[in-house]
């Protein structure tokens, strides 16, 4: 049994571990209003661009479940280390990249490397703050979790239009090489345990990195091929169910696995992953659905989608010291009810969507989604993870954290087949009513043929060029109608969220944390 080392002044190598923490989450989406440019600058194309962005989640995914078996081999202190280091090298390696072959193996390196340091300071935290100082960590770790994929597609686009796209990852470099830095002489929570690697369940370990790797390939590329018509994502989707339930039976069945699955058997710790999956969902979903219907409906840019998605961010920052106040004289876990039930409330404003919605409209929906993300996401940090004894957590964390990221990628793929599916159930409606009998299109149709008349061709390619016209009115509605019956479905998913709440038992923050809390 390894020891720890004398406590420390915790509040320094907190903030540092935090930054580690805040660009590792950036950069997932910090590419997302720029995949375009970044397409452009790699001659990439179309269907390839999109793989800059799931190249580090899948790598990602796969790397946080094993976070806790590393951190009691390295140690945090060294882990984390070589996390910043490994993050920071990839970066740099990323503004290199010559082709985009070689910026999706910079990005998955990224991704792998760069995971560790998030759910490090979730357990981390556990030992810097004990009692009621658990709850300014927690709604600081909640804050990160949600701004920072938040704030992504804002800075991305802010940095892309001000200098270019390379520096989506020059900007990793400086507070890349000062965590790498300080953690070794800040952080003394753990000693490395070497040992542990003899043990280790690595038939387990290549097990989850297989069955995780091909169900992010499988939710990220599935509505592009149309899912199982498809051969590739068919295997994919067998081998991600085979595996994943191989597993799970080691996992279960094996004397020290990589990841404790028995840790489900805790209440509140089943419900928190639930909870984390829910709330990955309506973060990362609606950071994905809101540029994207900027983009292709409004026709916005870069930096206007960013602008647009900024209150976002800010509601979300605002809502931290008032969660903080709230959280020392109420129950957080109606708290927590508040948060998510605020969030479903949000996508019920969303759903109301029309096709000229920009910033000044979705101010409002901007705010009732940020505001309310700290009460939906740090609560569950110490009633989920807050509930298991101190020797677990390590091991517990990183499937918590994964269900988070997980709950983004299902999240993303289902909205994308609803997005799709019902664009084209929608369009067929609005279709069916646009007939020599509806007297408006009949209008539009005639005044638009003769705007057009006048152009080379005559009346043959005006009427021509009015029914393209009145096909791209039909299809951008079709399209917002369907923007719409997304954020109905993520409603949905926090509705039940937040009927799941009252089943977790409050938990009480010991006094004193164990000597081998971490």
């Amino acid at each position: 049994m390894t020891q720890p080392a004398a406590k420390q002044p915790s509040l320094l190598p907190f903030v540092v571990m935090c930054l580690g923490m805040f660009i590792a989450l950036l950069d997932i989406q910090i590419v997302a209003s720029s995949l375009q440019d970044i397409g452009g600058g790699l001659s990439a194309a179309q269907d390839e661009i999109s793989w800059v962005q799931t190249a580090y989640l899948i790598a990602e995914i796969i790397m946080i479940p094993l976070s806790g078996w590393l951190t009691r081999v390295f140690s945090t202190r060294w882990l984390f280390t070589l996390s910043a280091a490994g993050f920071t090298a990839a970066s740099m390696l990323c503004g290199l990249a010559w082709n985009i072959q070689s910026m999706i193996l910079f990005r998955a390196l990224q991704g792998l490397l760069g995971a560790s340091m998030i759910p490090t300071v979730f357990t981390s935290s556990f030992y810097f703050f004990q009692g009621q100082r658990r709850v300014y960590s927690a709604a600081v770790i909640g804050t990160i979790a949600s701004i920072a994929p938040t704030l992504g597609p804002v800075i991305g686009g802010w940095i892309t239009d001000s200098l270019n796209w390379h520096w989506l990852f020059y900007i990793n470099l400086l507070p890349g090489i000062a965590i790498t830095i300080l953690v070794p002489m800040l952080v003394r929570i753990d000693e490395p345990d070497l040992s542990l690697l003899r043990g280790a369940d690595y038939p387990g370990i290549v097990l989850m990195a297989i069955g995780l790797g091909t169900l992010e390939y499988t939710l990220e590329e599935g509505t592009r091929w149309n899912w199982f018509s498809d051969s590739t994502i068919t295997t994919t989707a067998w081998i991600a169910g085979v595996t994943l339930l191989l597993f799970a039976a080691r996992s279960l069945t094996y004397r020290n696995p990589v990841v404790d699955l028995r840790a489900l058997g805790n209440r509140n710790f089943a419900i928190g992953c639930a909870l984390s999956f829910i709330t990955g969902v309506g973060i990362f979903t609606t950071i994905y659905l809101t540029p994207l219907f900027l983009g292709y409906v409004r026709g916005f840019s870069a930096w206007q989608t960013g602008i647009a998605i900024f209150s976002t961010g800010v509601a979300s920052l605002l809502g931290t010291p008032v969660y903080i106040v709230l959280a020392r004289r109420f129950d957080t876990r109606w708290l927590m009810m508040f948060g998510l039930g605020c969030f479903a409330l949000s996508m019920w404003t969303y759903s109301f969507i029309t096709h000229d919605w920009g910033s000044a409209e979705l101010l409002l929906p901007q705010i009732l989604r940020g505001f309310p993300q700290v009460f939906a996401v740090a609560p569950g940090v110490n009633l989920g993870l807050g509930s298991l004894p101190p020797e677990r957590l390590k091991y517990a964390s990183g499937l918590f954290n994964m269900m988070r990221n997980l709950g983004g990628a299902v999240g993303i793929a289902v909205s994308a087949a609803i997005v799709n599916d019902q664009t084209n159930l929608h369009f067929q409606r609005i279709a069916a009513h646009l007939t020599p009998a509806n007297l408006s299109m009949d209008r539009f149709v005639r005044g638009m043929t003769n705007l057009y008349a006048a152009l080379p061709g005559g009346p043959d390619i005006g009427h021509q060029a009015a029914l393209e016209q009145l096909w791209h009115l039909a299809y951008r509605e079709a399209s917002t109608l369907a923007f719409a019956d997304a954020f109905r479905a993520i409603m949905l998913a926090f509705i039940v969220a937040t009927l799941l709440v009252p089943a977790m038992r409050k938990v009480a923050a010991p006094k004193v944390t164990p000597a081998d809390a971490h």
